[in-house]
């Protein structure tokens, strides 16, 4: 897609972070948790909220090591080398101006392990100091999904993973652009613009709810704008809550070339879907048969194929297909 017609903001998004994971000293030892990508790479098109709710608390650092014990649903918070202190509110009361203001957040990026930020698998220890089978989430971590169910969260460690880390920043810009395009200037026009262009996105997430939020739209004058908007947007948040696989992915790339039988060459569009039987087959990354479409989609495409998001669904520089 070219710069004239792309659909990326051209502005940084908010995020927010663990304070830990951008080198501020603020770990239970005094020391941090860099992270190189989050630092070296994401930080070129997010601005990032740091945050860490221990030290909000007024717990200082270095302190001492702090873990979850009791009811696995009802976790109270206490040091590991003192369980008769209740820490609990202390922690909460910290973070409790946080998660009134980050309603202008679009993701959040949160430091795994830990009692407070950590978003699954987080230990919850018995009185007997086993932990429960059962896992859990940090308290501020809870607290922050609780009050924000469809805000795109993850554990910056499980970003080194490709496919993890492109689904979580394509969630991003997709809660991004909502936010910007339909709830800042609510309408019914406006969520159906918003809708075809992220048409192909779902469809290579979900074909179920490619077709149910099209149904959905297809009566959006039944229902209240205000009961309309929450629901399409829950309904979108978790259509892409997973990885896209390649079938999905070759699905739509099919469904796209479609758009050009008409003004290209047949022996150009059958090497088209050469390149794409490839990539259906994990011989090429996903950045091949997409490169090649939208040079075709740039000479030859319609207005509508080239407002597709799903050619363009976050910026180019960051790479992600490259890996996928």
């Amino acid at each position: 897609m070219t710069e004239s017609t792309s659909l990326v903001p051209d502005t940084p998004i908010n995020v927010g972070i663990s304070s830990c994971l951008l080198g501020q000293n603020v770990r239970y030892n005094g020391g941090h948790s860099q992270s190189r990508l989050c630092l070296d790479s994401l930080s070129q098109f997010f601005t990032f909220s740091p945050f860490c709710p221990e030290m909000a608390a007024g717990f200082g650092t270095p302190r001492p090591v702090m873990r979850l014990i009791g009811d696995p649903a009802d976790p109270r918070l206490v040091y590991s080398d003192n369980a008769t202190q209740d820490l609990t509110e202390q922690l909460q009361s910290g973070f409790a101006d946080k998660i009134h203001n980050s309603g202008e957040l679009d993701g959040y990026i949160l430091m795994k392990n830990s009692p407070s930020c950590g978003l699954e698998r987080i230990k919850i220890y018995q009185d007997n100091g086993h932990p429960h089978i059962d896992r859990g989430r940090g308290l501020f971590t809870e607290a922050l999904v609780a009050r924000y169910p469809l805000l795109p969260v993850e554990e910056e460690g499980r970003l080194n993973d490709a496919h993890l880390r492109e689904n979580f920043i394509l969630r991003v810009y997709a809660h991004h652009n909502f936010r910007q395009e339909v709830l800042a200037t609510p309408s019914y026009h406006n969520l159906l613009q918003f809708h075809s262009s992220y048409k192909y996105v779902l469809m290579a997430h979900s074909q179920a709810a490619y077709k149910t939020l099209g149904r959905l739209l297809a009566e959006a004058h039944q229902q209240p704008l205000d009961e309309l908007l929450p629901d399409y947007l829950q309904q979108l948040m978790a259509a892409l809550a997973s990885p896209a696989r390649r079938k999905g992915h070759t699905n739509v790339l099919m469904h796209i070339l479609g758009y050009l039988k008409k003004t290209v060459a047949g022996e150009a569009r059958q090497n088209m879907v050469e390149v794409i039987h490839r990539y259906r087959e994990g011989k090429i990354p996903l950045v091949t048969p997409l490169t090649l479409l939208r040079h075709y989609i740039d000479r030859e495409g319609s207005d509508y194929i080239r407002t597709q998001r799903y050619l363009q669904p976050y910026p180019e520089d960051l790479g992600l297909r490259n890996q996928l």
